[in-house]
């Protein structure tokens, strides 16, 4: 005689059932980019090795050396009456602030005293004290520019206030006998480094001189044409727009 499935054996049954549905995969998460940037202290290390080893001074050497050979062979191919010229940056180019950079531990500091020693060393105070040391190679530029009869114009972000600390500086290292000191007056505040740079070379260019190199160790000292050709110096230790 049939007998109709109590309430309990009916829900195991249903139960028992469901187990053997199949379950739809479960997507797995998609994979969390991660940026692998070097460790900023790794980075220093690497920065202060690279200056101490000689590395940085060969490579400086390296590209002053295609410079004033290219100064040289340019300038003797220009009719008589030319006016050719060489533009050079200062700040890593022609003098070097190795010794500010160190103490500050590759911070910029932007004003306040400078102590060498301890630190920190404000970037104004040191420009004003005059001690930047030179750049050999540069002041080899510079010199065979001057015996091949090359203008040199210095053209710089530092502002026009420290234009007398930055000439006896330039003079102390060695620079003499050059055209002219550009600095950064009022009317070229907020433009950037690219913009102003570009601009006072167009001003030399207006004057009759043929610009036939350029050299710097930013990609802002360089850009914007106005040189026949450009000659980028090594600096890895800070960067100008």
């Amino acid at each position: 005689m049939f007998r109709p499935l109590s309430a309990a054996l009916l829900s195991l049954l249903l139960l028992s059932g469901c187990a053997h549905q199949a379950v739809a995969p479960v997507a797995a998460p998609a994979p969390v980019a991660v940026m692998d940037l070097p460790n900023l202290g790794v980075v220093k290390t690497q920065l202060l090795a690279y200056h101490d080893s000689g590395a940085y001074d060969r490579d400086l050497a390296r590209v002053a050396a295609e410079a004033g050979a290219w100064v040289t062979a340019r300038a003797a191919t220009l009719p008589a009456g030319s006016r050719p010229a060489l533009v050079l940056d200062i700040d890593e180019t022609s003098l070097s602030n190795w010794p500010q950079m160190k103490v500050n531990d590759f911070g910029y500091i932007k004003a306040g005293g400078c102590d060498l020693e301890r630190g920190p060393c404000g970037a104004p105070a040191w420009e004003m004290m005059g001690q930047a040391a030179v750049i050999a190679p540069t002041l080899a530029v510079f010199r065979q520019a001057r015996a091949a009869g090359v203008a040199v114009f210095f053209v710089t972000g530092r502002p026009e206030g420290e234009r007398d600390a930055t000439a006896r500086n330039l003079a102390a290292a060695g620079y003499e006998g050059w055209a002219g000191l550009v600095l950064k007056g009022a009317g070229a505040h907020g433009q950037s480094a690219a913009t102003y740079k570009a601009a006072e070379r167009a001003k030399i260019e207006a004057q009759g001189y043929i610009i036939i190199a350029n050299m710097g160790d930013q990609d802002s000292d360089l850009a914007g044409g106005h040189a026949e050709r450009t000659f980028k110096l090594a600096n890895p230790f800070y960067f100008i727009p």
